[in-house]
């Protein structure tokens, strides 16, 4: 059930980008089409790389931290790592930052163009484990698909 709702996904993605190719555009319909379609959400969006720290960009979820340095929280790590990041319980992670209390796991994809960091996709659950190796494949995936969409300065 799980790889067919990711199949979904990744297909109303592609169609939510066709003939658009704003970055900013593309990230709000992405942050939409995915806390639409995945399962225990209750944050799903991204942060931007401003060459200094990573800040708040389209989201579907509550208000939320606006700038976070690299390397800090779970969003800076991933980022700083250039790899994608699958906390079980948020609670457990050194430096945790958290913007929602009602948040236990995370994910965390970071969005490169080769060593150029763009920003993060960042899915919360209020389900602690939420997220496993088949998340990181198609969030992966959907990444791709919004950077080969989409017109990045």
């Amino acid at each position: 059930m799980k790889i067919e709702r990711y199949e979904f996904l990744l297909k109303y993605l592609e169609s939510s980008f066709e003939g658009e190719r704003n970055f900013i555009a593309n990230l709000a319909n992405a942050s939409a089409v995915i806390n639409e379609n995945l399962e225990n959400l209750n944050w799903a969006g991204f942060y931007l790389y401003d060459r200094e720290d990573l800040v708040l960009g389209p989201f579907q979820g509550k208000p939320a931290c606006v700038r976070i340095k690299l390397g800090k929280g779970v969003c800076g790590t991933a980022a700083a790592n250039k790899e994608t990041l699958i906390v079980e319980n948020v609670h457990e992670f050194p430096g945790h930052i958290a913007c929602d209390v009602a948040s236990n796991s995370e994910i965390v994809v970071p969005i490169y163009i080769g060593d150029r960091l763009i920003g993060v996709l960042d899915l919360d659950s209020f389900e602690y484990n939420n997220f496993d190796e088949v998340d990181k494949k198609y969030l992966e995936k959907a990444v791709e698909i919004i950077i080969e969409a989409s017109d990045i300065k």
